[in-house]
């Protein structure tokens, strides 16, 4: 069976490819995916693949049924770009002036895509159910995983599995890890308020932008003697924010940034100890302050069990090279809410261009994978998919 599965794969790698390079030039923002979706649900409609879209929004699940009863097995990819502009000089550069697929989603669909026209072709002689879940607005909380939840898409479903191409590491490596593998992601605002004035009369000021500088230095002393050592957290202030004239002394000032957590005990330890900081600074210079903390997706932590099966299941694709327990990664991802509901497992899949140098990172205006990454991909979760019917 895994012969027949593979041999199929990569006759339609050239199709994956031109699917991958088509969203590629048309990206799509989180929230913003009608035409993707649409493009998504097209394509099952064609081959005659039951389809349903508007899934909790913008999302879109298929459903292959094999010849004998047993297991469903759920596969997830997600659809959504981000707002940066693509920098590559590439023949599918993204047509769209802002947007670009920058961490992969375009490949992780071609690959879902594909995989489930094999995997229809072949159902006399599949055993169990087959979800295909293709999922919107990965990259912005609250995300689309959460509603397609809610909508219904895990009914029925006994174990989903998820990959993310990684460009950091070479094609041919598959990346595990039992329990969190993925961090939880919050984002926070603060914005404090002083008393402007003339740059010449300080004395006469709550200088807005001394407060929030000193803020940014105490917010660090949370994580390097605030957190047991031994536990993994991130605080991080991306954005600060003042505008005035050479010669004013700012009023107000603006802080944005995240924070990273494995632990639900840190995670919540963090967010109060961050108001007890805010709080205290901007009493010592007089000024006030409103604090928003806003809880994003939850750490991603995968299920010992289906963890060991998709071990064994990349050892049986020949093109894996490498097969490694993965660090804990402080990005976050959604797939953390379909892993509280069903059993599974999400993985990394090696996608590193080939002689890249420098190799671009995610989020990166001129990030790109190989794209032979995705094959690897589509055997291993299609392995892993058929095979988890031998298990009890």
């Amino acid at each position: 069976m895994l012969k027949h599965l593979f041999s199929k794969l990569e006759d339609y790698y050239d199709e994956m490819v031109t699917i991958r390079r088509f969203m590629h030039q048309h990206p799509e923002l989180s929230f913003q995916e009608f035409n993707t979706a649409q493009y998504i649900k097209k394509y099952y409609e064609k081959l005659g693949i039951e389809v349903k879209g508007n899934i909790g929004g913008n999302g879109v699940v298929a459903k292959v049924y094999g010849n004998t009863p047993g297991k469903t097995v759920a596969l997830r990819a997600d659809f959504d770009a981000l707002p940066i502009h693509d920098e590559k000089d590439v023949p599918y550069k993204s047509l769209i002036p802002g947007v670009m697929h920058a961490c992969g989603h375009d490949g992780h669909t071609a690959t879902l895509l594909i995989l489930a026209k094999v995997l229809n072709e072949l159902r006399a002689d599949l055993v169990g159910n087959y979800v295909f879940i293709h999922q919107h607005a990965e990259e912005y909380a609250p995300g689309g995983a959460i509603t397609m939840i809610e909508d219904s898409c895990l009914e029925g479903v006994d174990v989903i599995f998820g990959t993310h191409l990684w460009a950091s590491e070479p094609t041919g490596t598959i990346q595990y890890r039992t329990g969190p593998i993925m961090a939880a992601a919050d984002r926070f605002e603060i914005d404090i308020q002083g008393k402007g004035g003339h740059g010449a009369q300080p004395h006469k000021t709550k200088d807005a932008i001394v407060t929030a500088s000193q803020l940014v230095l105490n917010l660090q002393q949370i994580v390097s003697r605030k957190v047991n050592p031994v536990e993994s957290a991130v605080v991080t202030v991306g954005s600060f924010m003042s505008e005035n004239a050479f010669n004013v002394i700012a009023d107000k000032a603006k802080l944005v940034g995240t924070v990273r957590t494995f632990n639900d005990d840190v995670r919540q330890y963090i967010e109060e100890e961050m108001e007890r900081i805010i709080q205290g600074t901007c009493h010592l210079s007089g000024s006030t302050y409103t604090f928003l903390y806003e809880r994003g997706y939850p750490a991603v932590v995968n299920h010992a069990k289906e963890t060991e099966f998709l071990i064994a299941a990349a050892k049986e694709v020949p093109e894996v090279m490498n097969i490694e327990e993965s660090e804990p990664q402080m990005g976050g991802e959604d797939f953390s809410y379909y892993l509280k509901e069903v059993p599974g497992t999400f993985f990394f899949t090696g996608a590193k261009p080939p002689g890249a140098t420098p190799s671009y990172p995610h989020h990166h205006p001129k990030f790109d994978i190989d794209e032979n990454a995705m094959l690897i991909a589509a055997k291993t979760l299609g392995t892993a998919a058929i095979q988890i019917h031998s298990t009890k």
